[in-house]
């Protein structure tokens, strides 16, 4: 099976990467199951590149829907080191508008539905969790996102990601709250 590197995961809106040359779709069984969608395999400015739409292509699956572990674990297994997902949400603050890029830090997760490890079923294990983010694949993207020099774009770096059980919307109440925990 062929091999990539590196993972990107598009969330609302990239079903697709149009840059992506010598396409190869593969479909990856996992033991959680099937992911959102045929993972594609392509070149990407000369690297390989395993991308998957975390909703499927046709976006039919709920957010508590998603295979997360499915997700995951179908790119680890085709030899994915860095899994970059990106996402279009909503902002709890004033500088953070529309068409702005963020590369959050820190997660708050207030999920509820979902299985949240890979562990379980015999397997018991403790992971540290305090920095989820990588640095170095932060860096570079955005000194990537940087680089491209779009005027219409502001990067922020770091901050706090609050993931919530969706497809519902917070209310005012629960993004007030989340903005007096700091999220972004």
């Amino acid at each position: 099976m062929t091999q990539a590197k590196i993972g990107i995961i598009g969330g609302s809106g990239l079903y697709q990467m149009e840059a992506l040359t010598d396409l190869e779709e593969v479909l990856v069984e996992t033991p959680f199951g099937s992911p959102s969608d045929l993972i594609i395999l392509g070149t990407l400015e000369g690297m390989r590149v395993a991308f998957l739409a975390r909703h499927g292509r046709d976006h039919k699956l709920l957010p508590s829907e998603l295979p997360y572990r499915a997700n995951v674990y179908a790119m680890k297994s085709l030899g994915v080191e860095y899994i970059i997902s990106a996402s279009a949400v909503g902002s709890l603050k004033a500088e953070v508008k529309p068409l702005d890029m963020v590369i959050p830090d820190q997660f708050l997760d207030r999920t509820r539905s979902r299985i949240s490890t890979f562990f379980g079923d015999g397997i018991v294990a403790h992971i540290a969790f305090g920095h989820p983010v990588c640095n170095q694949l932060a860096a570079v993207v955005g000194d990537a996102i940087s680089a491209l020099n779009l005027p219409e774009v502001t990067l922020h770096r770091g901050g706090t990601y609050i993931c919530m059980e969706g497809p519902a919307f917070s209310t005012q109440a629960e993004s007030n709250l989340y903005r007096s925990w700091g999220g972004l």
